[in-house]
């Protein structure tokens, strides 16, 4: 007998046929998925009625699924009777993110940037209209964004490592990304938001290479960012340094960050097999 896998059905046209294809697919394990996908900075937790609503899967199998989620450790309960994103979805977007290539090529840079400035330096790229921070070597003195960890998402536009990766885009490709509601929420007294208020900044961060921002994300949280490429030139993730607006005017940030957080970008561009422009 043969030990080779059987092929999969084929049409008649050599392309694997969209019928096979879907006969793979298990609905309740994909509504799941979507269930997980609700959650973000600004959903951190959900009622089941909001569930409901937001995916328009019937209230029964809402119902099921967050059962089971909870089961699994995927989901739990909070005191109000809320559901948000367990223990075991942190363990398991941390191990995916430790093995992403782009971390494991970036560690001991972040750490000598870290260690050069005495500051938080966070590692991030893009997802959605969200910046996923996938690396952080923090300030062991800071209470400044102390809720911010691997995994946590910020929206990209109230962001300096966001604004920095949106620079990169085209302006379909922008526009794809961002509406209208990727400006909600409560941020900093300095945050954009409109497409008009953005649109200048990244302009101004394609012309220089870098992006400061003063308590744009966060009251009192400075942060300089600059792009890390690879191969072809495009832009992939972004690092910056992120100090406390009461130490830093921006002309300390450009003074004593810039050059060590360039070379830092620098340095892991290269190992990614990019070049800087």
């Amino acid at each position: 007998m043969s030990n080779r896998a059987p092929r999969s059905p084929r049409s008649n046209d050599g392309e694997g046929s969209s019928s096979t294809t879907r006969s793979y697919r298990v609905e309740a394990l994909a509504k799941g998925l979507r269930l997980l996908s609700l959650f973000s900075a600004e959903r951190p937790a959900l009622r089941v009625k909001d569930i409901v609503d937001l995916t328009g899967i019937p209230m029964p199998t809402v119902f099921r699924l967050v059962a089971t989620l909870e089961e699994e450790g995927y989901l739990e309960r909070t005191p109000e009777s809320m559901v948000r994103p367990g223990t075991s979805v942190l363990a398991l977007g941390f191990a995916a993110v430790q093995g992403l290539d782009l971390v494991q090529n970036s560690r001991s840079t972040m750490r000598d940037l870290a260690t050069s400035t005495g500051e938080t330096v966070n590692l991030g790229v893009l997802y959605s209209d969200q910046v996923l921070f996938v690396a952080r070597v923090p300030r062991r003195d800071s209470l400044l964004a102390a809720g911010i960890r691997v995994g946590s998402t910020v929206p990209a536009v109230f962001s300096s490592i966001g604004k920095v990766i949106l620079a990169d885009l085209t302006d379909s490709e922008l526009r794809r990304c961002i509406s209208e509601t990727s400006f909600g929420g409560r941020w900093g007294p300095n945050a954009v938001r409109t497409m008009a208020e953005l649109l200048p900044q990244l302009e101004a961060a394609r012309k220089d290479g870098y992006v400061i921002q003063q308590e744009t994300a966060i009251p009192g949280l400075s942060s300089i960012a600059a792009p890390i490429r690879q191969g072809g030139g495009g832009v992939v993730a972004a690092i910056n340094v992120a100090v406390s607006s009461a130490e830093y005017s921006r002309k300390r940030l450009v003074n004593t960050l810039l050059k060590p957080l360039l070379e830092a970008a620098w340095e892991i561009t290269v190992r990614l097999g990019g070049s800087v422009k």
